[in-house]
């Protein structure tokens, strides 16, 4: 089994890429995209003793120009910016919840009480139409003038 000669200026390229990419806030293949040297390993997509062995200046450049930025990458606080209007509209959902179940729950009590009540009216109705009912009263007829 030979082989494969590894081009380096290629390995360079790929890394300086990946720097790019998270200094941006726009990573690949990097699940987290924090500004660290695993990161750039995962992000440019080599292996670690090449990307320490071969390129390690590469490696300190990228923590150099990470340092500097002093500022969280546009993407992460975006997210969580995201993050935060999202937990704030589902704690109001959350509460607009608990306010439609009372309302339920205050409905199911009206709605079981008219019920009882409407049950109540039917017997009594019902117990109303058992009485035998006596004529009314005789119309009196007017006697002409």
């Amino acid at each position: 089994m030979t082989r494969k000669n590894r081009d380096r200026e290629v390995e360079r390229q790929h890394i300086r890429a990946a720097t790019e990419r998270l200094l941006a806030g726009t990573p690949l293949r990097s699940p987290v995209g924090k500004l660290t040297g695993t990161e750039l390993i995962a992000e440019c997509g080599l292996r670690r003793d090449v990307v320490y062995g071969d390129h390690k200046e590469l490696v300190d450049e990228f923590r150099a120009r990470a340092k500097a930025q002093y500022f969280t990458p546009q993407v992460v606080q975006d997210m969580a910016d995201e993050n935060i209007a999202l937990r704030e509209a589902l704690g109001k959902v959350k509460t607009d919840l608990a306010a439609e179940r009372e309302r339920v729950r205050a409905l199911v009590r009206a709605a079981t009480e008219l019920s009882l009540e409407l049950e109540q009216a039917r017997e009594e109705l019902a117990a109303a139409q058992q009485v035998t009912r006596l004529p009314g009263p005789r119309e009196t007829r007017r006697v002409p003038e």
